[in-house]
């Protein structure tokens, strides 16, 4: 239906509504909507990715299957790549950091492609073998339900944002089953702050979601039924939550370093093949790698770790030596975030989410299970295993309370509420201390967004300094006469006069105040130059420069203008005064 359409089919719906719905009930009722549909859309991603994966596994006789999985990534990525280029245009944004982006400053405006772009591709993807999870993009479609159901039904800037958080939420509460993770998930992740009043939509949102998830697609993605834990185990937990930090750094750093390097690579189908047969060679060895791996930690929990090397190389040893067990799960842990890159880098779509909680899951069994032969203390593999899923969670996003509260949703393991509130903790400050930026927030920040910072950071990056360029500024050539800077200082609205040579560069500055004296020697008037009086400016503003580093360079150089300039072409002036009166329009949007 097309836009204009869908308006005049809804205004007369909108007007009624104004006469007899208040706001705040009308949020409300957006907020279910929202969460509906992004719980549908969840539950059909999952079933579909389930339903295929069983059909593909059905079309190869088991024999034959370790060298299917070496080539279904090659030819999932493969149909991803085509997909994004001819039905996209080549343009499909990954993971959850451009939403962060779309709320810091676009006005929580998430495209409207992403309604469908997230689901084709990670469905693709993953079904196909590739080596990522399906919440990243489940929780961005769920966004861009959430910003695009807004718009149509016409709800303010800031309710916008909350139904951006209310998508995510509510994608998250549907794949888990766990609406009060959904809830924290948005809190933490999506949305920088929030207050009290607004934790009612996102609840009702996430609540909503779960009631469809578990309607149309039941069952628990991991079942743990426990009842104590042993406060002895307490230095372990500890030792688990060091364990998880030092997993979580590693992860946020590779995951960064392969971003560079896909970046730097050209060659789209070169990427495809060369990064599907990299993947598909790690899946051929260690065979866990291959999809989300719920399977693997499913496995784990049921007590069969010695099925880690099913269809693998190593199967032949694993009932001889407890060692090649540890040796494949340790491979698996570290090679699970190579393997996730390889699988975006290339070219496919899935996230970061769901490979946390797998190379957590085997963190907690290697330690659980070296501790165990140690003989320092009989530890519960299990609990280990759920409690290195939830702190690797925390570190690798920086969301302690959705690890939390996740874990012990999906497992029912609430009786591990303090050691996992101990391992989160422990894993997160650990992580945040030597990585202070999340997997999702950390290529924004070199862009200059501050999303989870202090407010007035995060309002300042929501400001464009390229919009705020004054041009009304006089220029003046470096060859012209002090007699005719005097005419143009008569005529001028400002007392700073940016000095231009012919071909558009900034060679200087002349303030008024510091001509002052030679505007009144007459006989210079001719012989006195322009260029002779200029001084080069305290610093230049770039295009590509922030807001906040640029105030920052106004406060330590007790500057009110700097010139602005695009690879040394004179663009303009940015004001100090400008730059706090935008942020004042900002901070009354945000509180309006």
């Amino acid at each position: 239906m097309p836009k204009t359409l869908l308006h005049r089919t809804l205004s007369p719906l909108l007007l009624w509504r104004l006469r007899h719905v208040n706001d705040r009930v009308y949020l409300i009722l957006v907020s279910v909507l929202v969460g509906g549909l992004a719980g549908l859309a969840a539950v059909f991603l999952k079933t579909s990715v389930q339903k295929a994966q069983e059909l593909l596994y059905s079309w190869v006789p088991e024999q034959d299957r370790v060298f299917a999985l070496f080539l279904y990534p090659i030819i999932g990525i493969g149909l991803t790549v085509l997909f994004t280029r001819y039905v996209l245009g080549g343009a499909l944004s990954r993971g959850i950091g451009p939403i962060i982006y779309n709320i810091a400053r676009q006005g929580s405006i998430v495209p409207r492609s992403k309604l469908y772009s997230q689901l084709v591709t990670s469905f693709l993807t993953v079904t196909f073998g590739g080596s990522a999870g399906l919440e990243a993009p489940i929780s961005v479609t769920g966004s861009a339900l959430g910003s695009n159901v807004g718009r149509i039904l016409r709800v303010g800037r800031r309710e916008r944002r909350l139904l951006v958080g209310c998508g995510a939420a509510a994608g998250v509460a549907a794949i888990f089953n766990s609406p009060i993770a959904g809830v924290l998930f948005a809190v933490e992740v999506i949305l920088s702050e929030l207050s009290a009043p607004f934790f009612i939509p996102l609840l009702i949102s996430s609540a909503t979601a779960t009631v469809v998830s578990k309607a149309l697609y039941a069952g628990q993605p991991f079942v743990l039924i426990t009842t104590t834990w042993p406060v002895q185990a307490i230095p372990f937990y500890l030792v688990l939550g060091l364990m998880a930090a030092l997993l979580s750094v590693y992860m946020i750093r590779v995951y960064f370093l392969a971003d560079k390097y896909f970046e730097r690579k050209k060659g789209t189908f070169s990427k495809v093949l060369l990064g599907g047969l990299a993947l598909g060679v790690m899946v051929f060895i260690f065979p866990p790698l291959y999809g989300e791996g719920y399977n693997i930690v499913q496995l784990l929990l049921s007590g069969h770790p010695e099925r880690l090397t099913d269809a693998s190389l190593f199967s032949v040893y694993r009932d001889e030596n407890v060692w090649t067990i540890l040796l494949v799960a340790a491979a698996s842990m570290l090679l699970k975030v190579f393997a996730t890159c390889i699988t975006v880098g290339s070219g496919g779509n899935g996230g970061m989410f769901g490979s946390s909680l797998f190379a957590g899951a085997l963190v907690g069994f290697i330690t659980a299970r070296l501790i165990n032969l140690s003989g320092l203390y009989p530890i519960s593999e299990v609990h280990f295993i759920v409690l290195g899923m939830a702190g690797t969670l925390a570190g690798v996003i920086h969301a302690p309370l959705t690890a939390i509260f996740l874990i012990a949703e999906i497992t029912g393991g609430y009786a591990l509420f303090v050691p996992l509130m101990v391992v989160c903790s422990s894993s997160y400050l650990i992580t945040k201390y030597f990585e202070p930026y999340s997997v999702y927030t950390r290529k924004l920040v070199t862009r200059g967004v501050y999303m989870h910072a202090d407010r007035d950071r995060s309002l300042l990056a929501q400001l464009d300094p390229m919009s705020l360029v004054s041009t009304d500024f006089v220029p003046v050539s470096p060859e012209s006469t002090l007699g005719e800077l005097v005419m143009v200082f008569r005529h001028a609205t400002r007392d700073l006069f940016p000095v231009v040579d012919e071909d558009g560069n900034l060679a200087g500055v002349v303030a008024l105040d510091a001509v002052r004296d030679a505007l009144f020697d007459d006989e210079h008037y001719t012989t006195t130059r322009v260029r002779d009086l200029m001084t080069p400016p305290p610093a230049f503003v770039n295009p590509d420069d922030t807001m906040l580093d640029i105030l920052r360079c106004m406060d330590q150089l007790n500057a009110w203008a700097l010139p602005v300039v695009n690879q040394g072409r004179y663009v303009g002036f940015i004001l100090k005064s400008a730059i706090l009166a935008s942020y004042r329009r900002q901070l009354l949007k945000e509180t309006e």
